[in-house]
This record gives structure tokens, sequence and C-alpha cells, in this order.
């Protein structure tokens, strides 16, 4: 068993048969799950829209709440091992996280039936109109902002020291903005309008 948490792939793919398993469970009680159903389709793709979202705020926030603050506690020689090796793996994860999240949820949107009056604001799908174009506000933001200048910042594309200092304080603007934001789209998850 320890081999399985030994290694984070094992790790996902047991998550993932856990998963079927508990979804076997069940469809074996009478629930509905039947792999051709609308419904069991509306269920994977919310179960991937919420799963991407939760690794796309939790790194934004442990890099507001966590890596930057603690980056000036650090002394200068292990600085590196954050900003050459745990940042861009973190922004990988970040980035992509965000282009989940926007995507599933754009394809779940579209498959509830929702996706132009949600994105118009129409009654009664304001509230989660509200939510989508706060996410897209914040995923244009990582992807056109906070990607682009980090990679100046953490010496991924080669910069001046005045040009590197200014892309770090404009990424960590836009991931500023983006906390702030994370908070009433969160707040929209699961409440009506």
């Amino acid at each position: 068993m320890g081999a399985i948490f030994q290694s984070l792939g094992r790790t996902i793919v047991a998550g993932i048969v856990v998963l079927i398993v508990l979804l076997i469970i069940l469809a074996a009680m009478g629930g509905r799950v039947a792999l051709g159903d609308h419904g069991w389709w509306l269920f994977a793709m919310r179960w991937l829209h919420v799963t991407a979202g939760v690794m796309w705020i939790g790194l934004l926030w442990y890099f507001n709440f966590v890596q930057t603050p603690s980056m000036p506690k650090i002394p200068d020689e292990q600085k590196p091992a954050i900003s050459k090796v745990i940042a861009p793996t973190a922004l990988f994860w970040f980035r992509w996280a965000a282009m989940a999240t926007i995507v599933l949820g754009l394809i779940l949107a579209l498959m509830n039936g929702y996706l132009v009056q949600a994105l118009t604001l129409q009654k009664p799908f304001t509230s989660i109109g509200l939510g989508a174009w706060l996410g897209t506000i914040m995923w244009a933001n990582v992807w056109f902002v906070i990607w682009p200048n980090q990679k100046k910042a953490l010496g991924i594309v080669t910069v001046e020291a005045a040009e590197k200092a200014a892309a770090a304080k404009r990424a960590g603007m836009a991931s500023r903005i983006n906390t702030m934001l994370s908070i009433p789209m969160c707040r929209r998850c699961g409440f009506p309008a």
C-alpha cells in the first residue's frame, strides 16, 4: 500500500480507481449512474470542473498566503530552490488548472443548456454568470498577465534587472487581484442568485 503513495502518478490513479469503485457501488444500490446517461456526463463534467478549480484556487492561495510572504524570510542562497524549481512547476499546474477550469465550466454550462443565458447574465442565471465572468477575468490574468510576467521575474525569459523587478510587481498585483476575485467567485458556487 505504501508504494501507491510514494508516487504522485500512482496516487492519482488510485484516487480515480476509488472514484470508479464508489460509482459502481452507487449504481449497484440503485443510484443514477448509467454511463450513457446525460446525467452521468453532467456529473463527470461538474466533478472535473470542481477538481480543476480546487487545484487552481489552491495554488493561487498557496502563492499568496505561503510562497510570496515567505520569500523575504528565506536566505538568499536558498531562494533559487523556489525560483528555479518550485515556482515554475507550481505555475505550470496553476495555469493549466485555470485553463481546465474555464473550459470545463463552459462545457458544463453548455451541457446544462444555460451557457448563453449565464454569459449574458439573464435571470435566473445571474449568479452563475457572474461566477463565469469573474473566472474568465481571473483566467485572463493568469495567462496574459501573471504567466508572461512570472517568466521574466523567475529568469525563464532573460530581461534587465529593472524589467525583472517591474514584471514581478505586475505579476504580484494580478495575483492579488485574482485572490480578491476568488472570494466572490467561490461564494457563487452552490448558492442561488
